[in-house]
């Protein structure tokens, strides 16, 4: 049976939009606890010649960052931060009478020293060392739309056709091929139908089902959570069971004998109303995301884990251990570094003897394929050990043949191509399992905002593409609508966290996008003056997708002009 090993890494557009306690900081955080750890990890595993045939996802908004100069000058000041304030623990540890964690400070000034080099090693660019891994056959990189936009919810098929199409050219644009497969904004699926997700939402008629759209932008495989296949529940935040939310409803399929129970180890052709596409739907395994996922039930809540939640200030270092789920902050003890990575080594063992059973059960089939899907983040940022973990499964598969095999995405599909079709139903990977967590009571005002900006840059955009003095205008425009189209917004709007952050960041967006196209509407030489000079602004601060004019006419084109050149 095969294993499919999957990261989504995202994060939405941080630089030149704060720093701390939001911002930029939080892509450098990802970087420094997951995407060089990861990195470290992968390159170990190379030259150890350990096959890690890991399938990873860095979202175009992601990547446009990882590759800017401004990153670089925020990871070199952050770097010098967390030093600092390792510089400055032993002083006020001492002072406090912790001088017991002193050791802990050695550790991370190590750790924090070791991954400076590896980013100056790679010039400051991540992206080239995973282009790098992919190119040397090692992993997949796939693809996703452009910033992370929540696409059931879009309202015009146009605004879909530009995500994936800057997201496919951007994935070709920056990795140097088109990705095969797509990570879609919040595993959100919609199939073909009636379009009526919220009672003021526009009226659209019958809508083009997301696999349509996918099959279009040369999209061939993207992934599902278990619920959508009738296969399981779905997991939600950390993997907690939630209750119904009744705000937004979607239809779940019914098991019985017009909807079988079906299995998740397998890949699935994705059928619609008018016969069946030519991509495919990989399904999440519950009980092997369930192990790594869940804060309650897996191995992230283990004892001898660095506890994400408590730190030392000035300076943000993590000194403590998990040390139980019932522990509050006061209670927890102090952090033992070897321990937690020898615990580490021990789940990768028994996470490989997990899927050996999976592949020794009675549902094993010659073209099986377990897929465990996670946000990259989980590693090493909200998990610290999550990167050793990784590292640790992909050795124990090959120190002897469980009958799982480690492959990439695009290589299962290749040698067992997918022939039983499935009709999904309409969901996501979050809580509840629908759009909930996306469209309810707290956020509609986002989407009630939104749409009808859709609907004026679409009016506008064939005019302005035939305008020389128009064209810049509508480029910045159409990156400024695709970042307020990111579901980030809505989703931290839901839960809470930094919601004052996401509302302000939602609503500059937007009113940046109106703007311009108002002067686009305008049409006079004097508002597309100012609308150039002000875009030229906006550009400088969103510095993303460099040629999105020919996305905007292929997404005007319509279903079958979304491969550009």
């Amino acid at each position: 049976m095969d294993f499919v090993f999957t990261l989504h890494s995202h994060l939405p557009y941080m630089l030149n939009h704060g720093r701390w306690p939001h911002g930029s900081d939080w892509l450098c955080e990802a970087a420094l606890d997951t995407y060089l750890p990861l990195l470290e990890i992968l390159q170990g595993l190379e030259a150890a010649a350990v096959p890690a045939p890991v399938t990873i996802g860095f979202t175009p908004v992601l990547a446009n960052q990882l590759v800017s100069p401004t990153f670089v000058e925020e990871m070199e000041a952050f770097f010098e931060q967390r030093i600092a304030a390792c510089a400055a623990a032993p002083e006020s540890l001492a002072t406090t009478g912790a001088s017991d964690l002193l050791p802990l400070v050695g550790f991370w000034e190590e750790r924090l020293r070791r991954l400076r080099r590896l980013f100056e090693q790679t010039g400051g660019n991540l992206v080239a060392p995973f282009r790098a891994l992919e190119a040397a056959g090692r992993l997949e990189i796939i693809g996703s739309a452009a910033t992370h936009g929540f696409l059931p919810l879009l309202a015009r098929d146009e605004s879909i056709r530009l995500q994936l199409a800057v997201g496919a050219a951007e994935h070709r644009r920056l990795f140097g091929h088109a990705p095969t497969g797509c990570w879609l904004p919040e595993c959100a699926y919609r199939p073909r139908g009636p379009w009526e997700p919220w009672p003021t939402a526009p009226r659209t008629g019958i809508r083009r089902g997301i696999e349509e759209h996918l099959g279009d932008a040369g999209f061939r495989y993207f992934f599902v959570d278990s619920h959508l296949a009738s296969a399981g529940r779905a997991l939600g935040l950390s993997g907690d069971p939630t209750a119904s939310d009744p705000i937004v409803h979607t239809p779940r399929p019914r098991e019985g004998a017009d909807q079988p129970r079906r299995s998740p180890y397998q890949a699935y052709r994705v059928a619609h109303a008018r016969g069946v596409a030519n991509v495919t739907a990989y399904v999440r395994d519950p009980r092997a995301s369930m192990q790594v996922w869940s804060r309650f039930e897996g191995y992230p809540g283990d004892e001898w884990y660095l506890e994400f939640h408590k730190m030392r200030w000035p300076g943000g270092l993590k000194l403590w251990r998990v040390t139980g789920s019932d522990v509050d902050l006061g209670g927890k003890q102090m952090y033992v570094p070897a321990t937690a990575f020898s615990r580490a080594q021990e789940h990768a063992e028994h996470f490989a003897g997990v899927l050996a059973g999976i592949a020794q059960s009675d549902i094993r089939r010659r073209d099986g394929v377990v897929v465990a899907p996670f946000d990259t983040e989980l590693f090493g940022h909200w998990w610290f050990e999550g990167p050793d973990f990784l590292g640790g499964v992909y050795r124990a598969l090959a120190r002897r043949d469980r009958g799982v095999r480690p492959v990439t995405g695009s290589r299962h599909l290749a040698e067992h191509p997918a022939r039983q079709a499935i009709r999904l139903p309409a969901g996501s990977w979050g809580a509840n399992g629908d759009f909930s967590m996306w469209l309810n009571g707290q956020t509609a005002w986002t989407w009630e905002r939104l749409w009808p900006i859709e609907a004026a840059f679409w009016d506008v955009a064939p005019a302005a593409l035939q305008s020389p003095a128009a064209r810049p205008v509508l480029a910045q425009a159409a990156r400024e609508l695709l970042l307020a189209q990111s579901s980030d917004w809505q989703f931290i709007i839901s839960t809470g966290a930094a919601a004052d952050y996401g509302e302000r960041r939602f609503r500059e967006h937007c009113a940046d996008t109106e703007s311009l196209v108002d002067a686009l509407r305008d049409g006079s030489s004097q508002a597309l003056d100012a609308a150039a000079r002000r875009a030229e602004e906006l550009g400088r601060r969103d510095h993303l997708f460099p040629d999105v004019l020919p996305a905007i006419t292929a997404a005007l084109g319509g279903s079958r002009s979304l491969v550009l050149g």
